[in-house]
């Protein structure tokens, strides 16, 4: 993506081959090389590990990437995973991306995997910068872990804010359920967590002063890891308001489908109750419709007009009944 020489504040773009920069680097003393990669290949790879004594493990996590944050020695080198995220306003994700810095005296190789990319900005930082350039590659690695926590407090915003949204129509209740707009979002936390909390201990380890490439400017690391914690103390907020959003809104589910089960049990009695109302009268007309010669009443006069009072009696004192019973 880009490589060049930073010797006494000076940026020199390399005009031959990778080797002969190496070479142009080491013999000019306080000089360093910064190669820039996306996702490159193994051939592509073995052009750098021939100039430089890398180690084949971080060769191989560098070239397959899906590491978490950590930082590892292997001799003089540093080999450091980053994890930049990108947030994607059309759909609320958040995407992760990886950075693999491999870091020495004369040398910066950094290799991107992934959308995410703060490098290109902290390039042109780094390079506007005196003191990181004089820093050498401890500075440009203080510079990228400084972009990508930016990059971590950005992301947080747009959580909270997204979160915001969530919350109101919860407690609203006039977009139906949200249970799956909940977990995907604590997913997307999920996945921020995974990605900031690593790096925690790495920038830990450097403001202890146990890495001695970047002992020199060990407060600029510890400026970074303050904003680190601060964002990490952001992200357990925002998880546990979703937690408790999520068991708000199955708490007003929960409530909504009580209030229908008891509504529907009304309806039932109601229905119920209009049945037996109507079941009176239809079980005496019934028995009078039926097709029989000797059946009492069949040829007394006062048979029609007393089987309709009967009808009227009884529905009336049915009625009454459910009523007292509070049915109707």
């Amino acid at each position: 993506m880009d490589k060049a020489i930073y010797c006494g504040g000076v940026r020199e773009t390399i005009s031959g081959d990778i080797s002969d920069a190496f070479n142009d680097a080491r013999s000019r003393g306080d000089c360093f090389l910064w190669i820039g990669l996306h996702e490159p290949s193994q051939d592509e790879f073995d052009l750098i590990t021939s100039e430089v004594r890398l180690h084949p493990l971080a060769v191989e996590d560098a070239i397959h990437a899906h590491q978490r944050p950590k930082l590892e020695r292997y001799d003089d080198t540093l080999f450091v995973v980053l994890k930049p995220l990108q947030y994607v306003e059309e759909s609320s994700d958040i995407e992760v991306g990886e950075i693999n810095l491999f870091l020495g005296r004369d040398f910066v190789i950094s290799v991107r995997h992934g959308e995410a990319d703060p490098l290109g900005g902290v390039r042109r930082r780094v390079e506007s910068d005196p003191d990181l350039l004089a820093a050498g590659p401890a500075g440009v690695l203080y510079a990228i872990c400084d972009q990508v926590v930016d990059t971590y407090s950005q992301t947080s915003h747009e959580v909270e804010h997204d979160l915001i949204v969530l919350e109101r129509r919860v407690f609203s209740g006039e977009h139906g359920d949200v249970t799956e707009d909940i977990y995907s979002l604590k997913r997307e936390v999920l996945e921020f967590r995974t990605a900031q909390d690593p790096l925690i201990p790495v920038l830990e380890e450097i403001v202890k002063g146990r890495v001695e490439l970047c002992a020199h400017i060990r407060e600029q690391f510890r400026d970074v890891l303050d904003h680190l914690l601060r964002v990490d103390t952001r992200v357990d907020e925002h998880n546990e308001l979703l937690t408790s959003a999520l068991n708000a809104h199955l708490a007003l589910v929960s409530k909504e489908q009580s209030q229908a089960a008891i509504q529907q049990n009304a309806d039932m009695r109601k229905i119920s109750s209009w049945a037996a109302l109507i079941a009176v009268p239809t079980m005496i007309a019934g028995i009078y419709g039926m097709n029989f010669d000797h059946m009492p009443e069949l040829h007394w006069t006062l048979g029609y007009p007393l089987s309709l009072t009967v009808m009227a009696v009884a529905v009336v004192i049915v009625y009454r009944l459910l009523r007292r019973s509070g049915w109707l």
